[in-house]
């Protein structure tokens, strides 16, 4: 069964000390006892060793917003995934912010290399695909979705990919308040998402491969999405960046206990 994983994407949110400890100390407390769900906190750069000392005993994990591929060398303002090793458990990847501010070094070759040198260091890459909104409107999100996937999943074998997460963002629902609804969430990720993955590692791997929905998703909705069989989790930006992120874990966690377990 694949477990559930709800990541928070706190962007350039909450990047000082002080703030983000009080979240945290807060998040830690409320979901002391929930179980049946993997959370993870991915925060700016600025306060992932704190955080990482706070959450050093806890149930949630820590994830980085990005990283370089190269271990060391003239890459100004970029961190190497021989920093985050041992810091973080995740790390998001090819996310359609990064795609588009970052240029060349977000494509989709430079985002393969990424998620291997992630999997080389022991971190758990979050692999962010989606498509724009005139890609969506002109009925080309199947195509462009399944390159995204193959493309970051090329020259992997069957074991590096069953570690990788994926996370369908489409980006016309990023921040729009205008979330996909679950039927299509669920369908882009089953035919599309698990079906490029079924073409190159085949059906059993495909299946097993954890999916997260993102785009807009709160406390109130996390549950629709939760009960589709296609969707593992949720990659969260807005909603993460409070305390009531917990509510939210804990909707999730419900569902997905009365309709998987």
């Amino acid at each position: 069964m694949r477990r559930p994983l709800i990541a928070a994407n706190w962007k350039m949110h909450l990047g000082r000390g002080d703030e983000a400890l009080d979240l945290v100390r807060r998040l830690r407390s409320s979901l002391t006892g929930v179980e049946g769900v993997e959370v993870v906190i991915c925060p700016p750069f600025t306060v992932l060793t704190q955080l990482a000392e706070v959450l050093g005993h806890s149930r949630i994990r820590l994830g980085a917003q990005t990283m370089h591929w190269e271990d060391g060398g003239a890459h100004t303002g970029e961190v190497s995934p021989s920093m985050l090793a041992g810091v973080c458990d995740y790390v998001i990847l090819g996310h359609s912010e990064r795609r588009a501010s970052a240029g060349p070094s977000a494509a989709d070759a430079a985002v393969n290399r990424k998620v291997r040198a992630a999997l080389t260091h022991g971190i758990v890459p979050i692999i962010c695909v989606g498509e724009s909104t005139s890609q969506h409107r002109s009925g080309e999100t199947d195509a462009f979705v399944g390159g995204q996937v193959r493309e970051a999943l090329r020259d992997l074998d069957d074991r590096a990919v069953a570690r990788c997460v994926i996370a369908y963002e489409p980006i016309w629902a990023i921040g729009s308040g205008e979330a996909a609804t679950p039927a299509d969430a669920n369908r882009t990720i089953g035919l599309t998402v698990r079906g490029a993955v079924a073409s190159a590692f085949g059906e059993e791997l495909a299946a097993a491969v954890r999916v997260l929905y993102g785009g807009s998703v709160s406390a109130e909705n996390i549950g629709e999405f939760m009960v589709m069989p296609e969707i593992d989790g949720a990659l969260v930006g807005g909603a993460s960046l409070t305390s009531g992120f917990a509510r939210l874990v804990e909707r999730a966690t419900v569902r997905a206990g009365i309709e998987r377990d």
